[in-house]
């Protein structure tokens, strides 16, 4: 996988700006990396919404085997009973059929989102039913690879922020925004580094 242009010059100036952080770059090899394809990206996005990594990693293990190729048009074949046995909940897996039609139909277009800022690349991925904040979060950081993305909605995020900077859990709005002040315009790799502190696995979606 190719490494993000910023990456070796976010590691530079994060190391600067935070000792804590430094120590974990200068632990962890890689880097972040993804399939760029937007359709697989928020799929599996979808999939781990609001589930631990290792639960999200069993269903789309099944949901792959059952499809052979994660495509809108081989989603949209599968029935609903299909989606539950891969064990997608029945929400879910709505989510995903409307996503795929949405992609089929052209009514989704994520080429557009290169003409918008992370704000507005969020609210335009919201138009989809199932696709909130966390989930656009995560296609920006891992399909687009955008660098500044701080997704306080995390799970991960939060549990490694309280190990490694003792604070309470979940942290505080006033702690969050002086980490996200901290580490900007590099928010995306410090929260890659801080997953990587708690998951010896990468992520990846």
């Amino acid at each position: 996988m190719i490494e993000p242009l910023y990456w070796s010059k976010a590691k530079k100036y994060l190391c600067k700006k935070d000792k804590r952080l430094s120590k974990i770059i200068s632990s962890h090899d890689g880097h972040l990396s993804t399939k760029k394809d937007p359709f697989y990206s928020l799929c599996k996005s979808i999939v781990g919404q609001q589930i631990s990594v290792q639960s999200a990693d069993s269903v789309w293990r099944k949901l792959v085997k059952r499809c052979s190729r994660i495509s809108p048009r081989n989603i949209n074949k599968l029935g609903k009973q299909d989606l539950l046995d891969c064990g997608l909940s029945r929400q879910k897996s709505e989510y995903i059929k409307l996503l795929s039609l949405n992609f089929m139909n052209k009514n989704f277009k994520t080429s557009k989102l290169k003409n918008l800022d992370d704000d507005q690349a969020i609210a335009y991925l919201c138009i989809n039913k199932g696709i909130g904040k966390w989930t656009a979060e995560m296609f920006l950081i891992f399909n687009q690879n955008r660098q500044n993305i701080f997704p306080i909605q995390d799970i991960g995020l939060l549990k490694a922020i309280s190990k490694n900077y003792k604070t309470l859990y979940p942290p505080s709005e006033t702690e969050l925004e002086k980490f996200k002040k901290r580490w900007s315009p590099y928010c995306s790799v410090a929260t890659w580094y801080m997953w990587r502190s708690i998951d010896p696995l990468p992520v990846e979606y």
